[in-house]
């Protein structure tokens, strides 16, 4: 069983593109979006995932998580099981330090969304923040994307 450690934070710029050493795009959609168990499909590259998540900690740093690769049909099957509301993004990947900074650009309904995460080992764990992280989100369900795929970004009123 694994767990998922991670801190959440608006982007400021675009100077993460910059900076970017790899860059892709992933779409993802739910089997089931529910917070205590959210059941995710994606394809990523050529390849397909099957993630399964649970419930966060209080401050919204770490949760549980299980992940297995699938075959990209096998994806793209199950997206036809999926609940209304796909999630279309690129992910920029930035070295900060000894982490892996990972920048979602989101497209279709929640264009204008850029989020950043950072994953770590240890909910106390310092990591080193790049320029362009702005307002952290971490715990915040409006951020997630189970969340963004049943009220998009576009729908808000900020």
């Amino acid at each position: 069983m694994g767990k998922e450690i991670e801190r959440k934070f608006r982007v400021k710029d675009d100077s993460y593109k910059e900076l970017a050493y790899a860059v892709r795009r992933i779409k993802q959609g739910y089997l089931n979006s529910d917070p205590e168990r959210t059941v995710r499909v994606r394809a990523d590259g050529e390849k397909g995932y099957l993630t399964v998540k649970g419930c966060s900690d209080k401050a919204g740093i770490s949760r549980f998580e299980w992940e297995r690769e699938i075959s990209l049909n096998e994806a793209e099957d199950l997206f036809r099981l999926c609940e209304p509301g796909m999630i279309d993004k690129a992910r920029y990947l930035i070295k900060a330090g000894k982490h892996t900074v990972e920048v979602d650009e989101f497209f279709g309904e929640n264009e204008g969304l850029v989020l950043a995460e950072i994953e770590l080992h240890d909910v106390k764990e310092a990591y080193d923040a790049p320029a362009f992280l702005g307002e952290e989100v971490t715990g915040q369900e409006m951020f997630y994307n189970a969340f963004l795929a049943k009220h998009p970004y576009s729908s808000w009123k900020e």
